[in-house]
């Protein structure tokens, strides 16, 4: 495509896109000081950057990394861990704290994304089925969750836990927004009030200014690779909530008998801190490249998520391809154009947790860190990318001028 061309694209792009970058710029004004506050309100010093070992007993930056993450998410208590490895290992370690045998999840955001199925329904794997545990899942209904069918289910069912997924995962659909988590938690409140609320909140923090725990959630989970960790975390994950609740997932965070009062961290806490307290700019660079692309693939034919002139409700931009030959060449040419292995050529492999092969582009400073710019996705129809991330949104806005450049209709 002709520099002219793309010029015009991108230019005609942000022209469209103006009203929802200026309200994205005042979201990550209004995050960027409740994040200053929580930090002010605990008296983050130098000395809760140190490292610590062995047990890691008053470990007190782990404890006020903990509390600052609290304040900031709205919760009563938090567990902030670099041992947790992924978003999937946090809901893991939150599933298993809050059923035990003969208990009920529901999934009312239909079916769980690949790895967590396992999680769910392996067979002799150590998953909940292994111990006893049920689980049944209501469909969305126009990619929303079906509230009629979720009061019902919950009046006569009483499900131990009901699990809300905030982003789309590797599905067509738009991420639920906070007043869609509020609406769904005041259904299973009002027909099953023991029943806990917990949402996957992976690509969804600081995407609005408030988080799902601020409306109605009892226990939230993610990762600190993505949105949260501001691009510094170099690996860890997040649960907030509930202290009776977060205090039971500690317990199988390490023991009954230890729970959150250990855990050390050999290196700096620094970048989580550090991280945290650039997540909601970085946050927006990432909700802004999306909303770009969303508004350029849209102009050249795509179908994509979110709609142009919406604004998302996670990261992401979702491109539908129809086809594996454009989508596996788009999530190449984005590994093409990142910072790190540049010159590597990303090719569909069999991901351990996935039904399908799998093609991701992560040229990116922390491994696999979706908060920086990276694509991915399943290699099945209807072949669609998943592109998310940006910690600039100057990088995601010449990644996308530089595919276009080699773009071609034909």
């Amino acid at each position: 495509m002709e520099q002219e061309t793309v010029n015009k694209l991108i230019s005609d792009a942000e022209r469209n896109a103006s009203k929802e970058f200026s309200e994205l710029d005042e979201r990550a004004l209004f995050n960027q000081k409740k994040v200053l506050d929580a930090y002010r309100n605990a008296r983050i010093s130098y000395y809760h950057f140190n490292p610590t070992s062995g047990y890691g007993y008053s470990d007190a930056g782990r404890e006020k990394l903990s509390g600052v993450f609290a304040e900031v998410f709205g919760a009563e208590s938090a567990i902030v861990s670099p041992n947790i490895v992924s978003g999937t290992h946090a809901l893991t370690i939150a599933l298993f704290g809050l059923m035990k045998s003969g208990d009920l999840l529901l999934s009312a955001t239909g079916s769980p994304y690949d790895t967590l199925q396992e999680v769910i329904s392996g067979k002799d794997n150590g998953s909940l089925r292994d111990y006893n545990i049920s689980y049944d899942e209501i469909k969305l209904k126009n990619g929303a969750v079906d509230g009629k069918a979720l009061e019902s289910y919950v009046r006569e069912h009483k499900p131990t836990v009901v699990m809300l997924t905030r982003s789309r995962g590797y599905s067509w659909r738009d991420a639920l927004t906070t007043a869609d988590i509020a609406e769904a938690a005041d259904i299973v409140k009002k027909n099953s009030p023991n029943s806990v609320v917990l949402v996957d909140n992976c690509y969804g923090e600081f995407v609005e200014t408030r988080e799902p725990t601020q409306c109605g959630a009892d226990v939230i989970v993610g990762s600190l690779i993505k949105n949260a960790g501001g691009g510094l975390a170099p690996t860890g994950g997040y649960i907030a909530g509930k202290s009776e609740l977060i205090e039971k997932i500690s317990y199988r965070l390490t023991s009954p008998s230890i729970g959150n009062e250990v855990g050390s961290y050999a290196a700096s806490y620094m970048p989580f801190f550090q991280g945290l307290f650039l997540a909601p700019v970085v946050t927006k660079n990432a909700l802004k490249s999306a909303i770009l692309a969303s508004n350029v693939f849209t102009a050249l034919g795509f179908e994509t998520l979110p709609k142009s002139g919406k604004l998302p409700g996670d990261i992401i931009c979702s491109i539908k391809f129809n086809s594996p030959e454009p989508m596996i060449s788009f999530i190449q040419s984005i590994q093409y154009l990142s910072p790190v292995e540049s010159y590597a050529t990303p090719e569909p492999w069999d991901m351990p947790g996935y039904n399908d092969q799998v093609i991701m582009a992560a040229g990116t400073f922390v491994q696999g860190a979706s908060i920086e710019l990276s694509a991915d996705g399943p290699v099945r129809a209807p072949y669609i990318a998943y592109l998310q991330g940006a910690l600039t949104y100057e990088h995601g806005k010449l990644a996308i001028s530089e595919f276009l450049s080699r773009y071609d209709k034909k």
